[in-house]
């Protein structure tokens, strides 16, 4: 890592704005470097200066979060926004949430699914995971358990603990597909394997009601 920040760094200096997002990345995880979060923020804004969208999103999460700045939600939210419209996924996931749940913003649920689908439709697992939840408890948008379903399976499919947990819900309680003792269980252990309390709670009220029926 301490030759990679070396060679972002020498690159950023030369006004590389991939490089300077790659230095204040480094700087925030202190990957090679130590920690520094106010030199994060001063390497993505330079960044930013230059259109950077993954920059804006960046420094979206350093205002939401309150890393080496005050916390903002407004100004989280205008950098995030930003980044989404260019097409970064975990920004536009984060509009998604802000909408949903109508923090700093208006509740909307019609926007709320749309940032949602933009970035479930680039991979992103956790709205996947979202727009699926929005599908399932019939949040804003009409219920469907097979679309819940289908997403929750490609957001369980990346690993995704809560993704997981929901899917062996489903197969548990039979909603979009039929019942399957089997498969809900393999999703369930995916995810208590990751410490997802539910999953592990879940899986012993299973285990608990099998040896008693039994």
């Amino acid at each position: 890592y301490k030759t990679a920040y070396k060679l972002f760094l020498s690159l950023a200096n030369k006004g590389d704005a991939d490089a300077q997002f790659s230095v204040g990345d480094m700087l925030e995880d202190g990957l090679g470097v130590k920690q520094n979060y106010k030199q994060a923020i001063k390497w993505y804004r330079l960044a930013v200066k230059q259109g950077h969208g993954t920059a804006q999103s960046a420094l979206g999460q350093m205002y939401c979060y309150g890393l080496g700045v005050e916390q903002d939600y407004k100004q989280a939210i205008k950098w995030y926004r930003l980044a989404g419209y260019k097409g970064d996924a975990d920004a536009q996931c984060c509009m998604g949430w802000f909408y949903e749940e109508g923090k700093w913003l208006p509740k909307d649920s019609e926007k709320a699914r749309n940032w949602y689908l933009l970035s479930a439709t680039q991979k992103n697992a956790d709205a996947q995971n979202n727009l699926a939840r929005m599908y399932y408890e019939g949040r804003g948008i009409q219920q469907n358990y097979k679309e819940a379903l289908r997403l929750f399976r490609l957001s369980a499919e990346q690993g995704y603990a809560q993704a997981q947990f929901n899917l062996g819900l489903m197969y548990d309680r039979g909603q979009g597909v039929s019942k399957d003792y089997k498969e809900s269980v393999k999703w369930l252990k995916l995810a208590a394997e990751q410490r997802f309390e539910a999953a592990q709670f879940k899986l012993e009220v299973m285990h608990f009601n099998l040896s008693f029926l039994n």
